[in-house]
């Protein structure tokens, strides 16, 4: 009964059913007199009552009514529970005075309390301290509350100890340059060396607030102070598993001391980011590499999660030298317990970012180092939790895989991951870890830079989920569909999707037939008139089919709703219109980067077959070298070959293969013509000296082709050809060409004569 009233009394205060006013007098006395009970668990009840009402009654009720009869209470000849009550309230009220009446009435009560005869009540006060010292004020913490937590820190008691340590590290920011090198960081590191040797009872307590405290005295630290506490946490990480404090693994037999080591390196795991900044980064490698890679695999399954955990902030505090445990990632997402795999899948996008970018300067190498074990730790980590039960895991880490497409290459999504997402949509039974697949599937498909990749996953989209035997894959279909609308802009969805939703219309299950129904105006605000104006056609087909024929009763409720709701929606045009001004510069920005990846694509393309060509460019120079080196013929011996006349000679000096290529592009670039054959007529009566290659050549009979090339590799320019007629070959080809078409003509015209 007295637990239940506590709690209705909190509960009104923090419902705000009464004024405060009214509150106080109703309630307050029956508080503080309930707070005497015999029973704790009562009279704690009502004290958490009374520190919730502090927080709202007035400066002079609390006066009157609280801390006058406080100083009573608090007086040695008390009980050992009104003397700890006193200490909590005094740590609550200190804030709602000014520091002289702070300093006047409350700080008298909280040093006889820290000197109280009792451990618990001295431990209780020390707590309290922080929120005093808050209260005051720097100048009076530093004259009243530091020598009192100097003393208590050493006390006795262990748990005194202990509370003025935590007590002091949560206060650092409090105190000046001088106070925390002269007297805090000494008194601290003598409390560590104690508590190691002979107190392991608060080396729980110390583990956790180990990072908090060398963070809060950098700077302050001697270089043997900073190897001290260095070696201090490592000895702290190993504890349990090695000869530590005259203690082995084979020899302890105390289960509640194996809890206590172990809770003692998760404390360390937890930490272990504080001591990357208190290590510096380009010290890592040398003096925290083994640690971290210890906490990485130890065998206790809490501290390799706490790690997990902690990953994403200690590759940030890397930068550039996160490289340096990219092993170690792959081994959390390897790890036999899924509760790892859980504290990585949180941060998990902005952790593979990291690791693949890794800093300014190295992100391709790195990226060309964690890619090849990466993505073969991500495909079994998604396989053991697809085959475990816990599906929310399997939910949660097909989410994160929507980031791959920033992460690796769209060929190692399509490989390794698309096709598992097609698998997981038609087999897996849970709903939410099929819309999840179905979503990830959609944004690799917006990602993927081949446009045969992208036809090909469409394709399979339509027939093995659209056109599914099964009434539950047409489902996951539409959902999908949903999806695409949602990351694609509107064309893209018109031109591969709309009427194969349309078709479901016509489905033979109730339940597809509805979602079809509902997604009816998001199919209409995805049209532009006039593109699509038979689009609305057939939309307005299917609603009308569905009002005359449909038979369940529920769809045709939805379809008559849906009518309704059509007729509202008004359409976009192809132009920019004011009411759709945002959506339809989203949506054309969606299409811009659509086409900016059709364009990438055929450059890609192009650079291919520019790297293609230029390597058969250096393969045939190679080989044109070494044609040259081993069969040359020598310079002084003519090779003359005889055309159609003995007068005619023409003079080759390229290898039969570069003169191979030059005809073929000459054969490509001109159009034969009947006129040839006169051509040639004319030259076998016409001899001309000197004429250029780009006349004869291009020409050349098959049989003089064969005798050239099989003649000799490479042909020399005869004797007679001298260098003034090379001089003069350009005019000379003038005339020659000249008169051969004048030729040309009158042979023509003779033979036609006869015909006629």
């Amino acid at each position: 009964m007295q637990l239940t009233a506590a709690y209705s009394f909190l509960t009104i205060l923090q419902e705000e059913s009464l004024p405060v006013h009214s509150y106080s007098l109703s309630f307050l006395q029956i508080i503080l007199q309930n707070m005497e009970h015999r029973d704790s668990g009562v009279s704690n009840a009502w004290l958490d009552t009374l520190l919730a009402v502090i927080d709202v009654l007035p400066k002079e009720t609390i006066r009157h009514e609280i801390l006058n009869p406080l100083v009573s209470k608090a007086q040695l000849s008390q009980t050992l529970q009104s003397r700890l009550t006193s200490c909590k309230i005094l740590g609550k009220i200190a804030n709602k005075f000014e520091t002289h009446v702070v300093k006047r009435d409350i700080l008298p009560l909280v040093e006889s309390l820290c000197q109280d005869v009792e451990y618990d009540v001295r431990s209780c006060m020390c707590r309290q301290l922080e929120s005093i010292a808050q209260g005051i004020g720097t100048e009076l913490t530093k004259s009243a509350i530091l020598p009192e937590l100097v003393e208590l820190a050493r006390d006795e008691g262990g748990s005194v100890r202990l509370a003025a340590f935590e007590t002091l590290v949560n206060l650092l920011v409090m105190f000046d340059h001088d106070d925390r090198s002269q007297i805090v960081l000494p008194l601290v590191k003598s409390f560590c060396e104690k508590s190691l040797k002979a107190d392991e009872s608060v080396l729980t307590s110390l583990s956790l607030h180990l990072g908090k405290l060398c963070h809060g005295l950098q700077g302050l630290f001697t270089q043997e102070q900073q190897i001290w506490f260095l070696e201090f946490y490592r000895t702290l990480c190993r504890l349990g598993l090695h000869q530590e404090n005259g203690h082995n693994d084979n020899q302890i037999q105390n289960i509640e001391l194996e809890k206590k080591y172990s809770m003692v390196r998760k404390n360390c795991a937890y930490n272990f980011p504080a001591m990357v900044v208190f290590v510096g980064v380009k010290n890592f490698h040398i003096e925290l590499y083994a640690t971290f890679f210890c906490l990485c695999h130890d065998p206790d399954l809490p501290i390799r999660h706490t790690m997990a955990l902690g990953f994403c902030e200690v590759c940030k505090l890397l930068g550039s030298n996160v490289y340096l445990i990219h092993k170690e990632l792959v081994a959390l997402l390897q790890d036999d317990s899924l509760e790892v795999l859980d504290g990585l899948i949180d941060q998990l996008p902005e952790t593979l970012e990291l690791m693949t970018s890794g800093g300014d300067n190295s992100g391709l190498d790195n990226k060309l180092m964690i890619v090849p074990d990466l993505v073969p730790a991500l495909t079994s980590a998604e396989q053991r939790v697809a085959n475990s039960l816990k599906w929310r895991s399997h939910e949660k880490l097909l989410q994160k895989f929507s980031c791959l497409p920033h992460i690796i290459s769209s060929d190692q999504i399509y490989y390794r991951f698309l096709h598992r997402m097609f698998s997981i949509i038609l087999s897996n039974n849970v709903l939410p870890v099929q819309k999840a697949a179905s979503r990830t599937l959609c944004i690799f498909l917006r990602y993927n830079r081949k446009q045969e990749q992208r036809h090909e996953i469409i394709q399979k989209m339509v027939e093995q989920l659209g056109q599914g035997k099964s009434y539950w894959s047409r489902q996951r279909f539409l959902d999908t569909c949903e999806n695409i609308m949602e990351f694609f802009s509107k064309s893209f969805f018109c031109k591969y999707f709309f009427l194969s939703v349309l078709e479901l219309s016509a489905d033979p299950i109730a339940n597809v037939r509805m979602k079809v129904c509902y997604m009816m105006p998001k199919l209409k605000s995805t049209l532009k008139l006039p593109a699509d104006k038979h689009l609305l056609q057939q939309l307005e087909l299917c609603v009308r089919k569905l009002l005359c024929q449909e038979k369940d009763r529920d769809v045709l409720t939805v379809v008559k709703r849906t009518v309704l709701e059509l007729d509202r929606m008004e359409i976009s045009m192809d132009a920019f219109q004011k009411r759709f001004f945002e959506k339809d510069l989203l949506d054309q920005e969606k299409e811009r980067e659509e086409h900016l990846l059709l364009e990438m694509e055929q450059i890609e393309k192009e650079k291919q077959q520019s790297e293609a060509r230029s390597s058969n460019e250096k393969t045939y120079d190679r080989k044109r070298r070494d044609s040259k080196t081993g069969s040359a013929l020598p310079k002084n011996l003519p090779t003359v070959i005889s055309g159609t006349s003995s007068g005619t000679q023409t003079v080759v000096s390229r290898e039969s293969k570069k003169s191979k290529l030059i005809r073929s592009q000459s054969f490509s670039s001109h159009v034969m013509h009947p006129k040839h054959s006169s051509l040639d007529k004319t030259n076998k009566s016409n001899s001309v000296i000197g004429v250029g290659k780009n006349v004869l050549l291009p020409f050349v009979d098959d049989s003089l082709k064969v005798r050239t090339s099989s003649a000799s590799p490479s042909v020399a320019f005869s004797g007679a050809v001298t260098t003034s007629s090379r001089a003069a070959g350009t005019s000379i080809d003038q005339k020659t060409n000249g008169s051969k078409e004048a030729q040309s003509r009158k042979l023509s015209l003779k033979n036609r004569k006869p015909k006629a």
